[in-house]
C-alpha cells in the first residue's frame, strides 16, 4: 500500500517567482535589470529581497559578502537605502555585478563625449 503525498493545490505568485529566480541566474539578472530600468527604488529593493531569498537568503548572502546581516536586512527593507559598496558586495555574492550601459548607441563623431555629458 502506498502513501499519498499531499501536494499543495497552488502556490503563491511570490513563491513561484522566487523559485524561478533561484533556478536561473540569467533570469534573475534580467529581472533586476528590468526593475532597475523602471527607476523605482522601492521596487528595486523588493526585487533585491526576492533575488536574495532565491539565492539562499539574506543571512547566507551577507556572510558570503562579508556584510553584517542585520544591516543588510535593514538596507533591503522598504525604507532601506543600501550603499553602492553593499549593493556591489551583495550582487557579487549572488554571482552578479553592477554595470552601467548607455541608453542609446553614440554617433560616430564625438558621440561618446556627448553621451557621457547628457
Amino acid at each position: 500500500m502506498s502513501r499519498k503525498v499531499k501536494v499543495p493545490a497552488s502556490r503563491s505568485h511570490e513563491a513561484a517567482t522566487v523559485e524561478s529566480l533561484g533556478k536561473d541566474p540569467a533570469f534573475a539578472a534580467e529581472y533586476l535589470n528590468g526593475v532597475l530600468a523602471d527607476g523605482d527604488v522601492d521596487e528595486l529593493l523588493m526585487a533585491l529581497r526576492r533575488v536574495a531569498q532565491a539565492f539562499g537568503g539574506v543571512a547566507k548572502l551577507a556572510a558570503g559578502a562579508r556584510l553584517n546581516a542585520t544591516s543588510l536586512y535593514r538596507a533591503l527593507s522598504a525604507n532601506g537605502n543600501p550603499e553602492v559598496r553593499s549593493l556591489a558586495a551583495l550582487l557579487k555574492a549572488m554571482g552578479m555585478r553592477l554595470a552601467i550601459q548607455p541608453i542609446r548607441a553614440p554617433s560616430r563623431r564625438g558621440g561618446a563625449r556627448r553621451a557621457a555629458l547628457t
